[in-house]
């Protein structure tokens, strides 16, 4: 009996161990990428003393050893792998500890972040509910135009029509800030009608096939209502399959945040990393780029796991 469950039981363990190791992988080469990368920018001692003009080429050899930059790259990037595991991410040329600058940024950024899913949720799920129940009609083309518009817009320029319509010309709402909650109202709708226009088209999607299953005719058979077949059966079902996708979306979602947060002046780990980008300063750099993609890489690794463990076929897969 015990070696059958183990044997049941090994397709998920060596599933949850191919995912993890990929998820490994994938982020040792990011974050690999990222040390190279933000070096390829010059010389940090050089642009800490740019200002100075009595420097000298102790001075900067001083500074080069002080900030472990006389190492190897490969004792380099150790280092800062050991930093991330820790969190003791040392400094940042011109602003301090970087895990007090992140742990002001990061909760910025995962509120703006769940609060423009929840206004893509809230309205991509009744849309695309609507337009499936009514495939073909008026509002079904209406709905779908629409979509296809908000694909077009620029994430940015969204921003900019909001601060200009709702805190220029009609002083409503805060355009920058985040002193009031009332200033997470435009980023966070800005970001959420642009991941509308793609996740309304998904619910439309997945409803159309969950309404043609033999479950659902089932469940109209029995002469259950119209509300309990619609949202009981289908969109339970369907819920599955765009629960999933919304996790993958949180790759273009922590991009597209990345450029709302300027817009709005948001105090983010976008606007935190554009601001080292600005001022050269590579330890904050690379620990903030570092830190935005392992948690893409994290969250698309819950999801794999959960939706794995929801559906053999894709441990099978």
């Amino acid at each position: 009996m015990r070696r059958s469950q183990m044997r049941s039981r090994m397709p998920v363990f060596r599933f949850i161990l191919q995912r993890v190791l990929q998820a490994v992988l994938v982020t040792l080469a990011v974050t690999l990428f990222v040390a190279f990368a933000v070096r390829l920018t010059g010389d940090p001692a050089v642009m800490m003393t740019a200002e100075s003009s009595s420097v000298t080429e102790e001075d900067l050899i001083r500074i080069r050893e002080a900030l472990g930059l006389n190492q190897p790259f490969y004792a380099q990037y150790l280092d800062f792998l050991k930093s991330l595991i820790t969190f003791d991410l040392g400094n940042s040329f011109f602003r301090g500890s970087i895990a007090d600058l992140i742990s002001i940024a990061l909760p910025s950024t995962l509120v703006l972040a769940v609060a423009s899913m929840g206004v893509s949720i809230l309205i991509s799920i009744p849309l695309g509910v609507h337009a499936a129940l009514h495939k073909g009609g008026l509002s079904d083309q209406i709905i779908r135009v629409l979509s296809l518009v908000g694909l077009s817009f620029p994430n940015f320029w969204l921003g900019i029509m909001f601060v200009l319509l709702l805190s220029i010309t009609f002083p409503i709402l805060p355009a920058s800030g985040f002193e009031t909650w009332s200033a997470l109202i435009l980023p966070a709708l800005t970001i959420g009608i642009i991941l509308t226009a793609t996740n309304v088209r998904l619910v439309r999607t997945q409803m159309l096939e969950t309404l043609s299953a033999q479950y659902v005719m089932v469940a109209r058979a029995k002469g259950l209502s119209e509300w309990s077949v619609i949202y009981k059966h289908a969109l339970r079902n369907a819920a599955i399959a765009i629960v999933t996708f919304l996790g993958l979306q949180f790759g273009n979602l922590i991009g597209g945040l990345v450029v709302v947060e300027l817009v709005f002046n948001w105090p983010g780990m976008g606007t935190l990393s554009i601001e080292a980008i600005a001022q050269r300063d590579y330890p904050l750099l690379q620990a903030t780029v570092s830190l935005l993609a392992i948690m893409i890489v994290a969250v698309n690794l819950a999801v794999d796991l959960v939706y794995g463990l929801i559906d053999p076929r894709i441990r099978v897969a």
